[in-house]
Formats: C-alpha cells, sequence, structure tokens
C-alpha cells in the first residue's frame, strides 16, 4: 500500500478514539474493585466521628444525636445548676470520677467536661442499658425534695445529676460515660475524637 492511499488525519483520530474510549473501559471495570476498598457506609457511620452544632442550644436545653449506634446527649448547663450539683455530693457513688473508664481523662473534674457549660455523655444507663429521662425540675413529686435536677432510668430507678453522676443506693453501677470529644469552635464539637488527636 502507498502512503498517497493513507489518511494520516483519519488514523491520528481513529487512534486517539480508541485510546479515549479503552480509557473509560478500563475504569469502568476498574472502579468496583477501587471502591470496594473503601469501608462500607454502615462502617464508616459505625465509627466516624460526629460534627455537632451547639450555637443554639439554650440552658438547660438537651440535644440527642447519634455516635456508634449510642445516643449522645449534649447539655448546656448555667452557674446555676452547675451550683446545684455541689451540693448534692454526698449522696453521689463516686462524686469525683474516679473510674478512669468512665471519662477521658480530660473531663475528670468536677463537671465531668472540657468547658463547664457543655456536657457531652451517653444516655444510656449503666444498670442494664435503658434509656434514662431527662428531668430537669427541682424536687420533682415522683423524685423528691432533694432531687436537683438530673436523669431517672425508669427501667430500675436508677438516677444521675446533670453531669451524669450516678447517685449511691441505686442499682446503676457508675456514672454515665464521656465519649471522647473536643472542641473545634466554641460552637462546634466533634464527638469520637480526643483533643490529643486533632
Amino acid at each position: 500500500m502507498s502512503d498517497e492511499l493513507v489518511d494520516h488525519k483519519k488514523r491520528r483520530i481513529l487512534s486517539i478514539a480508541a485510546t479515549v474510549v479503552g480509557g473509560i473501559g478500563v475504569a469502568y471495570v476498574a472502579t468496583p474493585f477501587v471502591l470496594s476498598m473503601d469501608p462500607s457506609a454502615k462502617a464508616q457511620a459505625a465509627g466516624a466521628p460526629v460534627d455537632v452544632d451547639v450555637s443554639k442550644l439554650q440552658t438547660g436545653q438537651l440535644l440527642t444525636v447519634e455516635w456508634r449506634g449510642k445516643p449522645i446527649w449534649i447539655l448546656r448547663r448555667n452557674q446555676e445548676m452547675l451550683d446545684r450539683m455541689k451540693e448534692i455530693s454526698s449522696q453521689l457513688r463516686d462524686p469525683n470520677s474516679d473510674e478512669l473508664s468512665q471519662q477521658p481523662h480530660y473531663a475528670k473534674n468536677e463537671y465531668r467536661s472540657i468547658k463547664p457549660d457543655i456536657m457531652v455523655m451517653e444516655g444510656i444507663c449503666t444498670h442494664l442499658g435503658c434509656a434514662p429521662t431527662y428531668r430537669p425540675e427541682l424536687a420533682a413529686a415522683d423524685l423528691g425534695a432533694e432531687w436537683k435536677g438530673g436523669f431517672f432510668c425508669p427501667c430500675h430507678g436508677s438516677r444521675y445529676d446533670l453531669s451524669g453522676r450516678v447517685y449511691a443506693g441505686v442499682p446503676a453501677p457508675s456514672n454515665l460515660k464521656v465519649p471522647p470529644y473536643r472542641f473545634v469552635t466554641d460552637t462546634r464539637i466533634m464527638i469520637g475524637v480526643d483533643p490529643e488527636r486533632a
């Protein structure tokens, strides 16, 4: 065949077109294999940190989010609420949060939190895993004149204060757990990440 009958321009266009179609085919075939290396959405949701905006959280308001399949409570407290908690220390099983497995080291303080006004804790009773109810009212008729606000588990009667510290003499053996968390900004919390690993 002579060079006069070969159209180099058409040959170049056909070569480019074949390369593009081949590249698309390789990408189409390789995509499922590449995506299979990523964790599934279920796996990501199970352990992924949760970003929470607390800018609109009012004093006394409880916000519930989910992390690792557990309800996480975020409570905004004011100074009056914090002062009331000091009054009941003698009624608590572990008022100083000495059981280190119940909270990260940076939340082992009198408020069990990084910032005194924002409490972050798991909303699961430490007795048998029931869901306590938020009872912020003072001297509730069904909880007694000494009630200073907190959490009450209707399953077996366990009581916790506004820091999740368990009362003595109830079925629950320990304080509500505090998950790892950090403040990203003054109004955003990342649950599931320690401040040291930020």
